[in-house]
């Protein structure tokens, strides 16, 4: 059996050795923590940070972790809802005033977070270079028409969602959104949570591996799709395993953390807005997450979907996935977290791995409540 390192309550081992399983069949590395009451009851890792199997996955590894990036943009926005700084009722442009063209000026900031925006991609080609200029990405954003009528239907908004909040949140806070999530969040939790990886961390990322039989152009899909975006500006492996990308603010899709990072930060919303004596927003600020904006079926997706502001619904739980396999689970209930993060790309439909550590952390989640 692979080896796991970390720590974890006796109670949760089976957490542990699913993820041992998965090593066994052939993942290159990977991590998962379960967090309770804002404490870890669960905190392993195991494998290693390149395809190669030549390097270790360590405790302080990290990796991209695509669109569980999304979580992170959307409790930036929630707490300056929560501060009385963004109204999610608004017009996005009372914020950004050039977005109102073309048939915007009634686009709110809620369709912004709930993939209702009717904006799931760019109508112009874009290009990495593209993803890596702020500026670029974002006034193309602000030029195009809504392919829909905006909080009429729900379509995925796959890397545009990054751009459109992060936009909103420059505008209020005069920064970055990666700036934000630093100085408001991950700094004052102590989170190993990066969105604009600088160079200092490079030494601690574990590339991204693609699934078996493809190589660094295998691209992104949406699971429901059988072709890449229109726009033809579907990322490929090598670009997530870029420097450029690493460097660049990407608020749907370049978030860079481990487990305990990401299980940590989202803490904050299963646990009522505070964790270890942090509080970043209210109990009420939390409830926002799980406002219904759209249930349907994703015209982008092609399956059913309940959309939150920011976060993906299920059942009484939260959170979202990113392509390749990461996913994280919020639990307000249970006041639990679970996060999974790898570097072991996966297609798409053959994807359960998270979900069945999610489902290995509530075994032990019934014994710690007897």
């Amino acid at each position: 059996m692979a080896d796991i390192h970390g720590t974890y309550d006796d109670l949760f081992s089976a957490v542990p050795g699913a993820l041992a399983a998965l090593l066994d069949a052939g993942d290159a590395g990977g991590s998962v923590a379960v967090f309770v009451d804002g404490e870890p009851v669960v905190d392993v890792w195991g494998g290693f940070t390149d395809g190669g199997r030549t390097v270790p996955w360590q405790r302080d590894t990290i990796t991209n972790v695509w669109s569980v990036t999304k979580t992170m943009t959307a409790l930036c926005a929630l707490i300056l809802a929560d501060r009385g700084a963004l109204d999610v009722d608004a017009p996005v442009a009372r914020y950004w005033p050039e977005f109102a063209a073309a048939g915007k000026e009634k686009v709110l900031v809620r369709h912004l977070l709930s993939h209702t925006a009717g904006l799931p991609d760019w109508d112009a080609p874009v290009t990495l270079e593209d993803f890596c200029d702020w500026p670029a990405a974002t006034s193309l954003l602000a030029a195009q028409a809504p392919r829909w009528e905006p909080g009429t239907d729900g379509g995925y908004h796959s890397l545009t969602q990054g751009f459109l909040v992060g936009e909103v949140v420059r505008r209020i806070t005069g920064g970055s959104v990666g700036r934000f999530l630093a100085e408001e969040v991950t700094g004052p939790l102590g989170a190993d949570f990066h969105m604009g990886l600088a160079s200092e961390h490079d030494d601690r990322v574990a590339t991204l591996v693609p699934p078996p039989g493809k190589d660094e152009d295998y691209a992104a899909r949406a699971p429901g799709a059988g072709a890449a975006p229109a726009s033809g500006g579907a990322i490929r492996v090598r670009d997530g395993n870029s420097v450029a990308w690493r460097r660049a603010q990407i608020p749907a899709a370049s978030g860079f953390g481990n487990a305990r990072s990401v299980a940590l930060v989202q803490s904050v919303m299963a646990c009522a807005g505070a964790v270890n004596g942090v509080r970043l927003l209210s109990e009420a600020g939390t409830e926002r997450a799980r406002q219904v904006q759209f249930e349907g079926r994703d015209r982008v997706l092609g399956i059913p979907m309940r959309w939150g502001l920011g976060y993906g619904l299920f059942g009484t739980t939260y959170g979202w996935g990113g392509w390749g396999g990461s996913l994280l689970v919020i639990d307000p209930d249970s006041r639990m977290a679970v996060a999974y993060v790898t570097n072991q790309m996966r297609e798409p439909a053959e994807e359960t791995r998270g979900l069945d550590l999610v489902m290995s952390a509530y075994d032990g989640l019934q014994g710690l409540r007897r």
